[in-house]
């Protein structure tokens, strides 16, 4: 290289590395000129945003690069987390945070003329996840990078997310999410990490040299993988991990047969059959060909992840023998499960090694997290459509299947009834493919994510295969990163703990104990209470700017918001807010405890019923929010579009959690420990990780009622007649009736029918009647403890002081040392 050119690398590289104040501006505007080719007369509010962004990416990219380079000096074991969602919401703040450049880039962004407040809220959220199960993915790679673990995500760079939600006349409707309108300043584009991911064709058997039998999968549709890297930086270190996400490429991207021809659209056809695979998360599969999309989305990251992965091994060692001590796959639910017939695929058809060796490679160096209960979120594809699409791997899969049921024969003769039920094909209904089943057979672990889920599992929903090898089965109670979700969400709290404790529980999350004494200090207290308020009036800020509405700073302020299911009872919430609005019409002149209900998520484009109830919400809003006589006592909201930072706007103004899923149904839940670590108490049943957050917190500090999963269960299995509690209680009957005659609905009388009818003529599957009352119940006690604010305000603190559990540090530290076996590599 020239001196000249050396001078002017060393030049870059110390003003990209400095973190004062000075230095943070002078890259800002290098950015703004030779990155965006703009000066301060054209610049706009959006090159700001992007030249600050690349003012950050600098100082991670070098870390990056030794990270990495560490990784092989060390000759690591590295974790690899597959997953079809990584819900990682906006980059800017969290890499500052970690960076601990928060304050200097604050500083210098104002100095510059501008608000960072406004800067960070031009970041669109990245369009990866919809729920809990992809905010847990972000959360784990935060954490393996804080702690050093060498682990790289796994997944697909949706090109418009799942959808953006709007609300039209109360109704869910879906419009793209054009995330990377703007382009994405995280991402670095890797078009040499290229690999071709093959579809139909047939497979071909042969003799090689040897005489052996072997298949070769020829004739196949191919779509290109391309991959684009984000940087996962660790927090306090100098570690920064990466998220590989693939984009799907044609092989032909422009046919100029069919153009010269005058076909123009047949030009591109190809194209865009193909790169449909990366479009949107999740398509509809109630069509025959959004199945199909579906399941090619997930074959299409696997196949891609498993040739990198074993590029990568290959670099430094030359067989398979140490594949599964330097490889750790980790599928996250059923989705990545194909990763077994794939794996056992390459090894057998392209590096020749034989069954039984591939079986002990594939079976050791793959492990299976369970996220679900519901026998009907059990993921099983139709066998002809798995023939079709992956006729290789069907062949493996069924003598997968064949050798496994071989065994279970053997320590059950005689029991067809036990084969049926742990056969990897379902043959009752029409022949289908479990997903899960396979996921378990092939893994050499298997853990759910909470204490009451993981013991469902064993004694429920996989009881014969815990039977069978009660060795395999886990625990891992899921977890949350305190970075994003206490730090970085709200800090003003945050920063009140830190400044009486220290802030090593940013790390250690347990460190948070020693704030507990404070709850009886009243002036720690006043202090908590002005954090609550502020936290509120930023809320309150985002809606009236949003909506339009004014909220009441001094209601109480509950919130539910998630993925919207059935299972997850938001209706229960909506015949608790009518009951108290019945309340408040029969008597409006009582004295009332004022809340402000809030409501957000997404439901599925084609669930019917979830839509429906958006619908019902919002109508109930609109008769609420209009009424006089609810003036100062009741509000209603549902926030469209709920993301990652709508959350951080809710969560710390929060003051009553709603949880309150059908016991024995949500595996874990997250936004729970969110909730009570920015200081919420929590309404709910004894579902998922409330049971633990409840022995933690002491139930003096918590409200639970309803049915437990083993009355649910009992409950279920001697009958259950909902129209007992329908005749049994004045208030239900009233609500129910309410939205069944049209109150809700007067242009359209019959609207909410469907949602009476399900409650009481389809056997109210979530068993909301049975929990009503209870949970009325518990509303009024809930009511009772928020008029005396300094005991309110005890508990809150109490709350936070013992969420040091859950934190998905402590989740990732026990998947290293019980699942994965692997260390922390220091980055110096």
């Amino acid at each position: 290289m020239p001196e000249n050119d050396k001078n002017l690398s060393c030049e870059k590289k110390e003003l990209f590395s400095k973190t004062d104040v000075e230095s943070l501006k002078k890259a800002f505007k290098t950015h703004v000129t030779y990155s965006l080719a703009k000066d301060e007369y054209s610049a706009t509010k959006l090159d700001a945003f992007m030249a600050i962004a690349n003012v950050v990416r600098d100082h991670l990219i070098e870390r990056w690069l030794k990270t990495q380079q560490a990784y092989y000096d060390e000759d690591a074991k590295r974790v690899y987390y597959l997953s079809l969602e990584f819900l990682m919401g906006r980059s800017l703040g969290n890499s500052l945070v970690n960076l601990d450049l928060l304050d200097e880039c604050y500083q210098a962004i104002h100095e510059l003329g501008y608000s960072m407040e406004e800067l960070r809220e031009l970041e669109w959220d990245a369009g990866l996840g919809n729920g809990g199960l992809g905010r847990l993915a972000a959360c784990f790679l935060d954490s393996m990078a804080t702690m050093g673990i060498p682990g790289y995500g796994y997944g697909i760079r949706y090109e418009y997310g799942i959808f953006f939600q709007k609300l039209i006349d109360g109704y869910q409707v879906e419009t793209p999410d054009n995330w990377l309108r703007h382009g994405n300043p995280w991402e670095f584009a890797r078009p040499e990490r290229l690999f071709r991911v093959k579809f139909n064709g047939r497979v071909n058997q042969y003799r090689d040299e040897n005489c052996r039998l072997r298949s070769e999968w020829i004739d196949t549709e191919d779509v290109m993988a391309m991959a684009y890297d984000m940087p996962i930086p660790g927090y306090g270190n100098k570690t920064v991990n990466n998220l590989r996400l693939w984009a799907a490429k044609s092989t032909r991207a422009f046919d100029l047969k069919f153009f010269n021809s005058g076909d123009y659209i047949g030009a591109v056809q190809h194209k865009n059959d193909s790169e449909n695979i990366s479009r949107v998360l999740y398509p509809s599969d109630q069509v025959k060909v959004g199945k199909e999309l579906r399941l090619k989305q997930q074959y299409f990251f696997v196949a891609a992840s498993l040739q990198d992965i074993i590029r990568r091994y290959k670099k430094t060692h030359t067989n398979f023998n140490s594949f599964p001590t330097k490889v750790a796959m980790q599928l996250n639910d059923t989705h990545p499960a194909i990763a077994i017939p794939e794996l056992m695929r390459i090894l057998m058809d392209e590096e020749k090694i034989g069954w039984d060796r591939a079986w002990d490679i594939t079976i050791q160096s793959i492990a299976y997290t369970n996220h679900t209960v519901l026998p009907e979120a059990l993921e099983k594809w139709p066998v002809e459509l798995m023939e079709k699409l992956f006729p290789r791997h069907m062949q493996i899969i069924y003598e997968i299947n064949h050798r496994f049921l071989e065994e279970v024969k053997v320590k059950y003769p005689g029991d067809t009834e036990r084969l049926s039920r742990m056969s990897v094909i379902e043959e009752n209904n029409g022949r289908m493919v479990r997903m899960a089943n396979l996921a378990i057979i092939g893994s050499h672990t298997i853990n759910g994510v909470a204490a009451l889920h993981s013991n469902i599992l064993k004694e429920s929903v996989f009881k014969d295969f815990y039977e069978l090898t009660p060795e395999k089965f886990q625990n891992k109670t899921n977890g949350i990163t305190q970075r994003r979700w206490l730090k970085k969400a709200n800090p003003g709290l945050s920063g009140l703990i830190s400044d009486q404790i220290g802030d090593k529980w940013i790390t250690d999350l347990k460190e948070l104990k020693k704030i507990e004494p404070l709850a009886d200090d009243e002036s720690f207290r006043k202090e908590w209470q002005k954090i609550k308020k502020a936290n509120k009036e930023t809320l309150i800020t985002y809606v009236t700017e949003k909506i339009g509405v004014d909220l009441d700073i001094n209601s109480m302020f509950c919130a539910q918001v998630k993925r919207m299911h059935e299972y997850k009872r938001q209706l229960l919430n909506v015949l608790n807010v009518i009951t108290m609005y019945n309340r408040i019409k029969d008597n409006p002149k009582a004295e009332f405890v004022p809340r402000t209900v809030l409501f957000g998520g997404k439901s599925a484009p084609a669930y019917f019923m979830a839509k429906l109830i958006i619908k019902l919400m919002n109508s109930v809003a609109d008769m609420i929010n209009f009424d006089p006589d609810c003036e100062g006592k009741l509000k209603v909201m549902f926030l469209s579009n709920y993301n990652v930072s709508l959350a951080e706007i809710i969560i710390p103004a929060t003051d009553l959690s709603e949880q309150i899923s059908t016991a024995g149904m949500e595996a874990s839940g997250t936004g729970n420990m969110k909730f009570s670590l920015n200081g919420a108490l929590t309404i709910g049943t004894l579902d998922g990780a409330n049971v633990e957050i409840m022995e933690e917190v002491g139930e003096d500090n918590i409200f639970i009622f309803g049915l437990k999963a083993p009355e649910v269960e009992k409950l279920q299995a001697t009958g259950y007649d909902p129209m007992e509690y329908y005749n049994g209680n004045e208030d239900l009957k009233r609500v129910i009736d309410m939205i069944a005659d049209g109150f809700f609905s007067h242009s359209s009388p019959n609207l909410f029918k469907p949602i009476r009818d399900t409650l009481l003529y389809h056997g109210d599957k979530y068993f909301l009647l049975a929990d009503y009352a209870d949970y009325v119940n518990c509303q009024e006690r809930v009511n009772a403890e928020y008029k005396n604010v300094d005991s309110w305000t005890r508990k809150s603190i109490i709350n936070v002081a013992n969420m040091g559990k859950f934190s998905s540090d402590r989740t990732i530290a026990d998947y290293a040392k019980d699942i994965w076996r692997v260390k922390p590599v220091p980055i110096k």
